[in-house]
């Protein structure tokens, strides 16, 4: 089974919404038009490799401030269970902090952070991958619909929330 990194960019009302009736979040990313929604923007399995070259960080070390981009600390549901645990929210305000940190990493200096030897020793998921050629330019790629959906988000004053299924 695979653990695929996603966002879903939310207005204020829908997230307070979700976090009065966290079913309502459930019913909105477990349904057959789902992949049809536009907010709904999967990063595959490039999260946990993001994460750790954004922080150097691995599982369970999420005191990075750029962590937050994924574990922001605060859930909508602690009992609910979206594939990997819950989901994870930021509000519009801590979007935009976010948005103007990640907006001024580029590519080169992402590429430049990449270690394949230590990430696989870190289990960085999926802790086979990191040896195969192209990898760090799949990280990248990705990274940059990272960049793209905090910007969005940012622009339409939207909260986002993130999770793994």
């Amino acid at each position: 089974m695979s653990m695929i990194g996603n966002f879903l960019q939310v207005t204020r009302t829908e997230l307070d919404e979700y976090l009065k009736d966290s079913s309502l979040l459930e019913n909105r990313i477990h349904n057959e038009e789902s992949e049809d929604d536009p907010k709904l923007i999967s990063i595959d399995k490039a999260w946990h490799g993001i994460l750790f070259l954004l922080t150097g960080q691995g599982f369970g070390n999420y005191d990075h401030p750029l962590s937050k981009i994924f574990f922001s600390g605060q859930t909508i549901d602690d009992n609910q269970d979206l594939g990997f645990g819950p989901g994870r929210y930021l509000t519009p305000e801590q979007v935009k902090e976010l948005n103007i940190e990640i907006a001024e990493i580029s590519t080169d200096e992402l590429k430049s952070r990449y270690d394949a030897k230590k990430m696989t020793a870190m289990k960085i998921y999926p802790d086979d991958a990191w040896e195969v050629d192209g990898m760090v330019d799949y990280l990248t790629q990705y990274f940059q619909i990272v960049q793209q959906v905090f910007s969005e988000a940012t622009k339409n004053d939207e909260a986002i929330i993130a999770f793994v299924n």
